[in-house]
């Protein structure tokens, strides 16, 4: 048992230390003048000795690879050569070393061969990398190697894209059993790059169809069709995610107009201009922390939050204050003020910042995405603006039900006289109201600010939605609010994707005068009491 052992042992030394080195033949075809020949012997040295190879390969992708006399060598730092079947330093180094040039052609079956090589990897991360870009040119030549890496590969997600690969490079097979097994295989993907490697299939060149076995064809039309099934899942799934950050971003914009509207019946439409507000504070101190703390430029937007909230709801308390609180009961009035304080800011704004737009950055944090399937990609930011319009929604909720503001503003809401009878301040809740509902839309602004450009008229394009939302959901419904403001996000990019953005705003604001017309108090109407007299 111990000599079996000890025999074991040595075969197995023997085998590692003849690999420890390419035979010399095998590296020589790669300084061919012939393009042909070189892609032959990359591919022969691959299959050969792939641990062995990719030194070589790298060092040919890096323009490292030179020909000294009959003999080929990898150029390292300070002048230094090494062979390169043996990995050996040449001292000293020999005259005459010319590098061996390569052109794009070339380079393109280099790269496709070191992604190959990589497969073999001791890390997940580079093994996942390298089975992701195989993926994406495999072929016939490729295919003894995947094998070899399929049947090394343990993890289940890296196993799952080589068999697509293998699919893929088993499509140029001459065997029809092959490429029938290749083919139903294929149509288990999501990726909508497969449905086109199979279409040809399916399709004729003149008289004769690309592919000639009529069972592979049949099982390609059915692979096709399946992968279609499951995109045009993903896009729906996709359209239903943006519309759902559209929607946070209406219902951030519509619960302080909501309050305000609801509380003082003030149709404000310098509302939008309160958003503008919160997105330059988060462009403002964008640029403290690029002046001041570059460091800690990435978390520039958690201190933007409280800056933009206080900047608008300033902003909004003087409104109130200045302008609006003299013009109560009088709507038309109100609305050109409103109007007119609109345009004021949109020029301070222009004054302060400039026309042009200003570029706030993601931070790092919020950059990529969530990949569910090969179409469907969910970004970091837009995932991050639904949840934080949700706490602010909850934040919301709990002002107006467990707080005594939030029971001032619910009284003046539902009966202002009254209300003032009992001793509620109705003028001092008209202005915290009002600086709530800015602060909100300030808050909505930051938020804005990272999928939107940020300019002096970005508010212009969400008042008469946010509007829509309010009238929609019903005055003062802060359920109401939630509810108009996602299903109008939805709803609006579903039929963005069938009649163009144009159009479905159109239908839209047709759909909500029509709704408005048979249920004028929204989908939820305030409860009260009536007392017959």
């Amino acid at each position: 048992m111990h000599k079996l052992r000890l025999l074991l042992a040595i075969c197995l030394l023997g085998i590692s230390c003849a690999q420890a080195a390419i035979d010399p033949e095998l590296l020589k075809p790669l300084a061919d003048d012939d393009s042909d020949r070189r892609i032959a012997a990359i591919l022969a040295l691959v299959e050969a000795a792939p641990e062995e190879a990719q030194p070589v390969l790298k060092a040919m992708a890096e323009d490292s690879l030179a020909l000294a006399g009959e003999r080929v060598v990898i150029l390292g730092e300070g002048g230094r050569v090494f062979d390169a079947a043996s990995k050996r330093e040449l001292t000293p180094p020999p005259a005459g070393v010319e590098t061996i040039g390569i052109n794009n052609r070339v380079r393109r079956e280099l790269a496709s061969a070191l992604a190959a090589l990589r497969l073999f990897s001791a890390e997940r991360a580079v093994r996942w990398q390298a089975a992701q870009e195989v993926n994406q040119n495999a072929d016939a030549k490729m295919l003894p190697l995947l094998e070899r890496a399929l049947a090394a590969e343990q993890d289940a997600a890296i196993r799952a894209r080589l068999q697509l690969a293998r699919a893929q490079a088993s499509l140029g097979s001459s065997d029809a059993d092959v490429r029938l097994d290749a083919v139903r295989t294929l149509g288990e993907s999501s990726d909508p790059r497969v449905r086109q490697l199979l279409l040809p299939l399916t399709q004729k060149q003149g008289d004769d169809w690309l592919e000639p076995d009529s069972a592979v064809r049949a099982a390609a039309g059915t692979s096709i069709r399946s992968i279609e099934q499951r995109l045009a899942w993903a896009d729906n799934l996709g359209r239903a995610f943006t519309g759902l950050s559209l929607g946070s971003i209406l219902l951030l914009a519509a619960l302080g107009l909501a309050i305000t509207y609801g509380v003082m019946g003030v149709i404000n439409m310098a509302h939008g201009e309160l958003l503008m507000v919160g997105a330059y504070s988060a462009w403002a101190m964008q640029s403290v922390f690029r002046a001041h703390l570059p460091g800690a430029l990435d978390w520039y937007l958690l201190a933007a939050i409280p800056v933009g909230f206080l900047s608008a709801a300033l902003v909004g308390v003087l409104m109130e204050r200045i302008v609006i609180r003299h013009l109560y009961g009088r709507p038309l009035e109100t609305l050109l003020a409103t109007w007119g304080i609109s345009l004021f800011l949109m020029q301070v704004a222009r004054t302060l910042f400039g026309a042009q737009n200003v570029e706030v950055a993601n931070p790092g944090w919020m950059a990529g995405g969530v990949e569910l399937l090969p179409n469907l990609l969910l970004p970091w930011n837009r995932i991050i603006i639904v949840a934080f319009s949700i706490a602010v929604l909850v934040a919301m909720w709990a002002i107006l039900n467990l707080s005594r503001l939030g029971m001032f503003v619910r009284a003046v809401t539902q009966n202002r006289p009254m209300a003032g009878c009992v001793g509620v301040p109705t003028g001092r809740i008209d202005t915290l109201a009002f600086g709530l509902g800015a602060g909100i839309a300030g808050l909505g602004g930051v938020a804005l600010s990272q999928i939107a450009n940020v300019g002096p008229d970005m508010g212009q394009g969400y008042i008469v939605d946010s509007f829509m939302v309010v009238v929609l959901g019903g005055v003062g419904q802060l359920a109401g609010a939630v509810w108009a403001a996602l299903g109008l996000g939805v709803f609006t990019k579903f039929l963005e994707g069938w009649t163009g953005a144009v159009v479905a705003k159109i239908v839209v604001l047709v759909l909500i005068i029509v709704f408005i017309q048979k249920r004028p108090q929204g989908l939820f109407a305030l409860k009260g009491r009536f007392v017959e007299s």
